[in-house]
């Protein structure tokens, strides 16, 4: 495998973490590859980003105590309920480092922006 420093922006921009939250980062970066498998990755805002036919899909970005997760106020509200154990906010949510990702519900926030963008 290639140097990640030496790939994507994203590549770059994970290389940039202590290597625990990489390993998150590179999760979460799979999980959304995973279930919007036609999204194009990029960098907006500054983090990392996936697009599906010319429109931002979802965002997400690391921090030093959380990964944050933007899938756009519809695909926060849409989960509400689900998101409510979590630090949340209009089109945000936190998912604190040091616990397991909520890989079920990351993917399935995913699908449903998929859907909703048609």
């Amino acid at each position: 495998m290639a140097d990640a420093t030496a790939g994507s922006p994203i590549d770059e921009y994970i290389a940039g973490f202590p290597p625990e939250t990489q390993a998150v980062l590179q999760r979460f970066r799979a999980i959304i590859s995973e279930s919007a498998p036609d999204a194009v990755e990029t960098m907006s805002y500054g983090i990392p980003t996936f697009d599906l036919r010319g429109t931002h899909l979802v965002h997400f970005g690391g921090f030093t105590r959380h990964v944050g997760f933007y899938p756009t106020p519809t695909g926060t509200e849409a989960f509400k309920e689900e998101l409510s154990r979590f630090k949340s906010g209009k089109g945000s949510v936190q998912f604190p480092l040091g616990q397991p990702l909520p890989e079920d519900l990351i993917r399935r926030m995913v699908e449903f922006r998929v859907a909703e963008l048609g």
